[in-house]
């Protein structure tokens, strides 16, 4: 019997690879099943069949691992965004760890010394941004507020009760649901191109205790958001509501764009503390979802840093966190940012910060870097999940700098990139993993390497 497409198999997953993907054999093909973990025995939805391997669509546990424990969160298994809370946070990161080192085996890279896998301990109510879908779970069904439904791109659920954010968060996430179910209005349909309600996003400050909301919606129905933002401002929080925003966005893609930006309540930023240092967020600017998470990641970074260097690049700098928290290393720092509003923030923190010596500006990478003047003893690299784009790797390595700090949020993306360094005279040093997000496949990497 030969395996189909469409085909539902039963997968008892013996292997696993990144990200979070079980691996079983099934009539001698090897099957790869995405959110399924070692011990489980899983049905899956055939695809992408070949001769000697295949796909599989997660669809449910037939029987879980030996390790499982109880989920806690009502809306796992359903929801899109936790994979994996049925297994132990230790266990989580263990296979995060070896799901790494087979990358760096199958490149035929060393990991020079490894450091090890950490991260914070809260396993739950740590991200710090949360971006909500409005949609329905079936077509014509009730408004909802929350996160793909799993495998369903679709099909959202409404996630008012997730336990990766606080209470706060939820009870934002009810009102706001309950508010807009009241209004009868349309959500944006992507393929129709017609709808109101689009995306709602809270950001909040762990260290300072600010909150930010922003509403994300079409122009195409007028609709005054008086009376959603007096109710927002009587919810009864722990912490502090210094923003409330809503975002006209009108562009076709299923994405957040911004045609303008209008202040219902407050300011159009938030304040967060890394260690000792001040950070201005604006609404659309990156920063870690794991704050406590971040301050770990970073210490990695810096205490990969020996001697106080001359000069340090930092490319993919965001808002300016990890340039300016290894700015006493150097003399003078530059960072690199193509989303311009998040330069402007980094620049504006490092004012606040006093440091003088630290610079941000925006523009692509692989377009700035062609005009950066300097001899950079040391570049941090903290790209998006595709990479470094190839371009910019050219002048990283021309830059000839002494050292190389890589922090990738993709291991895929990274073997390859260390491939291109290694072979251009880079030797990999040190390796250590932070657990940035748990409960996910999810994992940074960060990477010393080294003129040989």
């Amino acid at each position: 019997m030969n395996l189909k497409r469409n085909e539902v198999i039963e997968v008892k997953i013996t292997d696993h690879s990144f990200p979070g993907t079980g691996i079983g054999l099934v009539e001698g093909k090897k099957v790869q099943v995405k959110g399924a973990y070692p011990g489980e025995t899983v049905l899956a939805r055939a695809h992408q069949v070949r001769s000697d391997r295949a796909k599989g669509r997660f669809m449910e546990v037939v029987s879980p691992a030996e390790y499982a424990v109880k989920a806690p969160c009502i809306h796992f298994g359903r929801c899109g965004g936790c994979a994996s809370q049925q297994v132990p946070l230790s266990l989580q990161r263990t296979f995060k760890e070896e799901e790494v080192k087979k990358l760096f085996t199958q490149h035929d890279l060393p990991l020079g010394e490894y450091l090890g896998i950490t991260g914070h301990e809260d396993a739950y109510e740590y991200r710090n941004k949360m971006e909500y879908t409005f949609g329905d779970e079936v077509k014509d069904g009730e408004l909802n507020l929350g996160m793909h439904l799993k495998g369903m791109k679709n099909s959202v659920v409404n996630t008012v009760e997730c336990l990766l954010v606080t209470e706060d968060f939820r009870k934002i996430h009810e009102y706001t649901i309950n508010y807009f179910r009241g209004k009868n209005l349309p959500y944006y349909r992507v393929m129709r191109q017609t709808g109101y309600l689009r995306n709602f996003i809270l950001r909040r400050g762990v260290h300072t205790g600010e909150l930010m909301v922003n509403l994300v919606t079409t122009t195409q129905v007028s609709f005054d958001l008086t009376e959603f933002k007096d109710g927002l401002l009587q919810l009864p929080l722990k912490e502090t509501l210094v923003s409330i925003l809503h975002t006209e966005n009108d562009n076709l893609a299923d994405a957040v764009n911004v045609d303008k930006l209008n202040i219902l309540h407050g300011r159009d930023f938030i304040y967060e503390k890394l260690f000792d240092l001040t950070f201005k967020i604006s609404p659309f600017s990156f920063f870690q979802t794991n704050t406590k998470g971040a301050e770990v990641l970073y210490g990695e970074v810096k205490s990969l840093i020996g001697e106080e260097k001359e000069e340090i690049f930092d490319l993919y700098c965001g808002t300016g966190t990890i340039g300016q928290i290894v700015s006493d290393k150097a003399k003078k720092v530059r960072g690199v940012e193509i989303i311009e509003e998040a330069v402007v923030a980094a620049n504006e923190n490092a004012a606040i910060n006093g440091l003088s010596h630290v610079e941000f500006i925006a523009g692509d990478v692989k377009d700035v870097i062609t005009n950066l003047k300097g001899a950079p003893d040391l570049i941090i690299l903290d790209p998006p999940r595709s990479g470094v784009h190839p371009k910019a790797l050219e002048y990283v390595k021309d830059f000839d700098a002494k050292e190389i700090i890589y922090v990738s949020c993709n291991p895929k993306t990274l073997v390859i990139d260390l491939e291109y360094l290694t072979s251009h005279g880079y030797e990999i040093q040190k390796t250590k993993i932070v657990d940035l997000f748990p409960n996910t496949p999810h994992v940074e990497t960060v990477v010393s390497l080294s003129r040989s």
